[in-house]
């Protein structure tokens, strides 16, 4: 996968023309960094960290150096800061003219070919009067007290498919049902959390299959959301609560 990435970004210069696409601007954004994504096994975490990087660079260019700061934390990027902040300098350094944020992104990935990457995007008025309203609504720790988490969670239970492929693999340790099922916790604020996950299912498809065969040769490779809901049954819990008094913890 991370090859795809290197040969997909192969040429760093930034084309100068009004009818340019964003898709080709991260592209040409992330090709000097690509060595830095090594501990990043899904093309999703490399976009998603360069979205994040982007939009940072937008804003950083736009707003005085207290506004900044004070808006930084709302991008909620658990990211490497150190690599963040030379991304950012980079955005504004190079990229400064084109300073539509962007806001989604759709990745297609077909056997035998290069993804293929859409990126949707918002004017900057659009998208900071968005950001100023979420400041100024932004949780207190008041809001808590119910021990709510500001998550969603995808819970993916095997099915039969997944079973078949598996016990193919390893006949003499044949499984037929799970006892427990992996919940991901994504952003609450996702408007459409079924449409999203319909461009984003594969990151979820790989996850899931990695915890069973490491071996990504011998994975089914034509996937699609069709695909997914056969194998994984879905399900979509946008309430989340924790009835536990200590802290929750992210481990490494």
């Amino acid at each position: 996968m991370k090859k795809k990435v290197i040969s997909l970004f192969g040429n760093n210069k930034v084309i100068q023309n009004e009818g340019v696409k964003y898709s080709e601007l991260l592209e040409q954004f992330i090709s000097p960094f690509t060595n830095e994504f090594e501990d990043k096994e899904y093309l999703e975490d490399i976009f998603e960290f360069a979205i994040n990087a982007w939009n940072f660079g937008n804003i950083k260019a736009l707003v005085p150096k207290d506004e900044f700061e004070k808006s930084a934390h709302l991008m909620r990027a658990e990211v490497d800061g150190v690599l963040l902040n030379k991304m950012i300098d980079y955005k504004v350094a190079n990229f400064k003219a084109y300073d539509n944020f962007i806001v989604d992104y759709e990745l297609t990935l077909n056997e035998g070919e290069d993804p293929i990457l859409s990126i949707t995007t918002q004017e900057k008025e659009v998208y900071l009067t968005n950001m100023m309203d979420a400041l100024d609504n932004e949780v207190s720790e008041n809001d808590f007290e119910e021990n709510f988490i500001d998550r969603s969670a995808i819970v993916l239970k095997p099915q039969q498919p997944l079973f078949d492929w598996i016990n193919k693999l390893y006949p003499e340790n044949k499984i037929f049902e799970v006892e427990e099922c992996n919940i991901y916790l994504v952003n609450e604020e996702i408007d459409d959390l079924e449409k999203w996950l319909s461009k984003k299912f594969d990151k979820f498809f790989m996850m899931e299959l990695d915890a069973w065969h490491t071996n990504k040769k011998e994975w089914p490779q034509k996937r699609n959301y069709k695909m997914f809901k056969q194998w994984f049954q879905v399900d979509i819990s946008t309430m989340i609560y924790d009835l536990e008094k200590r802290p929750v913890l992210k481990l490494d």
